[in-house]
């Protein structure tokens, strides 16, 4: 399914619930935020094998993928309603961070631009 497609299956699902006065940008946002915390639950007090050994098990995916889905639906929820184009707006980000991190200075380094 493309993106613009996605968008509206979420609007259309919001907006036969009349959600729209519960998706200030306030509320979408911590929306992100909530799923992305019960996406890190999943992984927490877990070392790297045991991460891994969970997205093999069939079942534990599922709820992994489950919370990936929810972020993903608060974030095209909040790109719709406010006019960001995602496809846009990643591409930006993208070419403004191969000019923070240039591939001869940064391969191989996890450190921030500024440091």
């Amino acid at each position: 399914m493309e993106l613009d497609e996605l968008n509206r299956e979420v609007r259309e699902f919001c907006e036969a619930r009349e959600w729209e006065q519960f998706h200030s940008p306030k509320d979408l946002g911590i929306g992100m935020v909530t799923e992305s915390s019960e996406l890190l639950e999943e992984f927490r007090f877990k070392d790297e094998a045991e991460q891994l050994e969970l997205l093999d098990n069939p079942e534990r995916r599922e709820a992994v993928e489950g919370e990936v889905a929810d972020v993903f639906f608060f974030l095209l929820r909040f790109a719709d309603l406010y006019d960001i184009d995602l496809e846009e707006a990643l591409e930006r980000k993208l070419e403004e961070n191969r000019d923070r991190y240039p591939v001869d200075e940064y391969k191989g380094s996890n450190k921030k631009y500024d440091e």
